[in-house]
């Protein structure tokens, strides 16, 4: 359709903290089963199999006077600046998150005012009409935020859009759960505005979908493994074995869609980029993706990985990587004009999603 309203990403930004966490670091954690009872394996081979099976070797967490507002606010200034964007023209913010700022001395949510309200104070913009928000949608919190700004900027009804992903999950782990070592703080950050053209660029098409039958309790909210923990904090914990199985089964089916209602076949995309939390499971998804275009092979580098050194960042994995890439910054990596790219993600919930987006 001649001159339509295109979605445009035109500034990406992220935050990534400088403290550095090894595995080597968590050598001396007690990690306990979930009804308490301890490892009847040593820690480093508890850790040597975590990090065959995950990929991680390390992980980012955020200074103790550090929020998760703190850490959107600055990916925000940069994706702002990036874009070359007066923040009084901003017409939204949207923040994905899950448990809002969590003080590293007291870690309870803390979500009022909400953290988009935060960012806009942070960033000093005055104008009403930038309406903020927070967006709480598991992992796929700023891909959703995303869409839904799509729908602003294609209707006419804004201009431009800021969409943060920010956690601070370091914060929010049980001590004693080894899966407590996939976890990271972070926060990414696009601006999307609103261009006329005839061309088919920007977003293309995105696809969704919600399972919350037994699925919705994959990840949850729980008391310590420690029994003996004096301690009433809920932490997040998670059947990783059913999780596991549930993106291998359905996040291919969603991307595929996502790709036919954009009219494209895998082989018209350069690069997947998605949320990063075990690094076996995201290749098994780009090998099952492949499989059902017929394909028996498909080389790792359409999927760049980050989650070696930067763990799993929730909402902030998806936003850091495209920022990254964009700013030269991912070795043997690169998005040029006319590139087509997947932005995928997929948790608690559960919840995924899939856009397909064209660079101008």
């Amino acid at each position: 359709m001649a001159n339509s309203y295109r979605s445009i990403i035109t500034g990406t930004g992220s935050y990534i903290p400088p403290k550095k966490v090894t595995n080597n670091d968590f050598l001396n954690r007690t990690f306990l089963n979930a009804d308490g009872s301890p490892f009847d394996k040593s820690n480093k081979e508890t850790i040597q199999k975590f990090e065959e099976i995950t990929g991680i070797k390390e992980r980012r967490f955020a200074a103790d006077d550090v929020l998760a507002s703190d850490m959107a606010a600055q990916a925000g200034a940069k994706a702002l600046n990036n874009a070359g964007l007066d923040h009084e023209e901003l017409d939204y913010i949207i923040v994905g998150h899950n448990f809002g700022d969590v003080r590293a001395d007291i870690p309870v949510t803390d979500m009022v005012p909400s953290l988009a309200s935060r960012v806009k104070q942070i960033l000093e913009i005055e104008n009403p009409n930038c309406v903020a928000y927070d967006l709480p949608f598991g992992c796929p919190g700023w891909t959703q935020g995303i869409i839904q700004s799509n729908y602003y900027l294609q209707s006419g009804d804004a201009s431009s859009c800021l969409v943060i992903g920010t956690e601070t999950l370091s914060r929010i782990c049980d001590p004693n759960d080894r899966d407590s070592m996939i976890y990271a703080d972070g926060a990414g950050a696009t601006v999307l505005e609103s261009q006329k053209s005839d061309e088919e660029i920007g977003i293309l098409s995105h696809a969704a979908r919600t399972d919350a039958k037994e699925e919705a309790y994959f990840l949850r909210m729980e008391p310590p493994f420690d029994p003996e923990a004096d301690d009433n904090t809920l932490y997040m914990h998670m059947d990783g074995r059913k999780l596991y199985q549930y993106a291998l089964t359905n996040v291919p089916d969603l991307v595929k869609k996502s790709l036919e209602k954009a009219n494209l076949d895998f082989d018209d995309v350069h690069k997947v980029l998605i949320h990063q939390a075990n690094a076996k499971m995201d290749q098994a998804i780009l090998q099952r993706l492949g499989k059902l275009y017929g394909k028996e092979d498909v080389p790792d580098d359409v999927m760049p990985m980050t989650i070696s050194w930067l763990g799993n960042t929730s909402v902030a994995t998806v936003p850091t990587l495209l920022d990254l890439i964009l700013r030269g910054q991912m070795d043997d990596h690169q998005i040029r004009s006319g590139d087509v790219i997947v932005l995928s993600s997929v948790g608690a919930g559960m919840n995924i999603n899939s856009v397909v987006y064209k660079t101008p």
